[in-house]
């Protein structure tokens, strides 16, 4: 027997990275010694002291019982007083602050609470898949901001026709950006305030990378804007900071009422996060700040390998300030996708096509930094040795 599937489900795309690793393991049933650029997911270990705190909960009984779906006390806590040191931004732990299975449960699920069929998320191309799927599951409409090499890769506000604006519910923004790298200004962030007060339209900043930057950057929280709490909410985790993709642990902060009702929908659908990867939360938040710069200071030098092999070869690009994540064009000649098939097929090296990022990914691929060092270096080289020059 087959059974029809709802129309939200028809109309969601496979998700990226689950067509990656299909791909992956058809070349290595073929014998490949494969070598992914193409998934974000922080190759080093998460550091003992985190994984030594989440141990010790482990065996408290205490937490073997359902947790709170908004998270522990002492959990948003911790996220405040982050927050607080990191960006000077005051929040209350209570109203202002929800726990997440992962930024990325609560940013697919924020649509659900603010979209009705018919009204409009804008949404930013290339980007996260997530920000579209979540719109799509909420029977919402998508309405894509171009984000082009020419304007930073921000999206230009003034060009979204006011009939768009009119309808939308909510705005994503991400900077630092994935895929693309790009890092946004206080001043942008202050025109988008604007342009959510003008419109009435609840922000939604996705700020996972805040921390994976270089070369003496430090990326801004949308939430040091003047306002921004009035108009937006904030989407953080400790999975990229602290190598904790695993474990499932992040948060919303920012408007009261957009984090209330983020809870009130998730406590009809989850049961929050498990208590010791909370206290393990705890601990990372808590922790030296040397940890995070030890990181930044390895993805450093492997974003200047990788960029300084591409140049080599003709490329032409700068060094982004942040993210894990190199944004390249193409070679002439190519598309996104025949670019990805054929450093997979001559090289073994997988790389993220632009276009699983939305259709202004075309002409462009992503290289993830999070390999270690050796893999990465036979990654360049086999590269190197696939295309010897471009031309773009």
């Amino acid at each position: 027997m087959k059974f029809i599937e709802a129309r939200r489900i028809r109309n969601l795309p496979p998700y990226l990275f689950a067509r990656i690793e299909q791909a992956i393991a058809a070349k290595k049933a073929e014998g490949v010694d494969v070598i992914s650029l193409g998934i974000g997911d922080p190759d080093l270990p998460t550091p003992d002291r985190i994984i030594e705190e989440g141990a010790r909960e482990l065996h408290n009984p205490a937490n073997h019982q359902y947790p709170s779906t908004a998270g522990l006390a002492a959990y948003r806590q911790a996220v405040a007083d982050w927050y607080g040191r990191r960006f000077g931004v005051s929040l209350d732990p209570e109203k202002e602050v929800v726990s997440l299975i992962g930024s990325k449960e609560g940013i697919a699920h924020l649509p659900w609470c603010y979209v009705d069929p018919g009204d409009v998320v804008l949404v930013p191309d290339p980007g996260y898949p997530v920000y579209g799927a979540g719109t799509i599951l909420a029977g919402g409409e998508t309405y894509y901001l171009p984000l082009t090499a020419e304007n930073g890769f921000l999206p230009d506000l003034a060009e979204i026709p006011d009939t768009v604006a009119h309808k939308a519910k909510v705005i994503f923004i991400n900077y630092p950006n994935n895929p693309t790298g790009a890092t946004a200004s206080k001043e942008f962030f202050a025109q988008v305030v604007d342009f959510a007060r003008r419109h009435e339209i609840l922000v939604c900043h996705d700020a996972a990378y805040s921390e994976i930057a270089f070369d003496g950057y430090r990326p801004p929280s949308f939430l040091e804007t003047p306002g921004a709490k009035e108009v937006g909410i904030e989407f953080h985790s400790v999975s990229k900071t602290y190598n904790m993709t695993g474990w499932r642990a992040g948060w919303a902060v920012g408007n009261a009422d957009a984090v209330q009702a983020l809870g009130r929908l998730k406590s009809n659908l989850d049961s929050g996060v498990f208590q010791a990867v909370q206290y393990a939360a705890i601990a990372a938040l808590n922790g030296p700040r040397d940890e995070v710069q030890a990181l930044c200071e390895l993805y450093r030098e492997r974003r200047d390998l990788v960029v300084d092999t591409l140049n080599g070869l003709g490329w032409r690009l700068e060094k982004p300030r942040a993210t894990f994540y190199i944004w390249a064009p193409v070679p002439s000649g190519h598309t996104a996708v025949s670019f990805a098939e054929r450093v997979l097929e001559k090289a073994g090296v997988v790389v993220t096509p632009g276009t699983g990022y939305g259709a202004r990914g075309e002409g462009y691929f992503r290289i993830s930094l999070t390999l270690p060092a050796p893999r990465l270096v036979e990654a360049m080289q086999r590269i190197r040795d696939c295309l010897d020059r471009v031309t773009l």
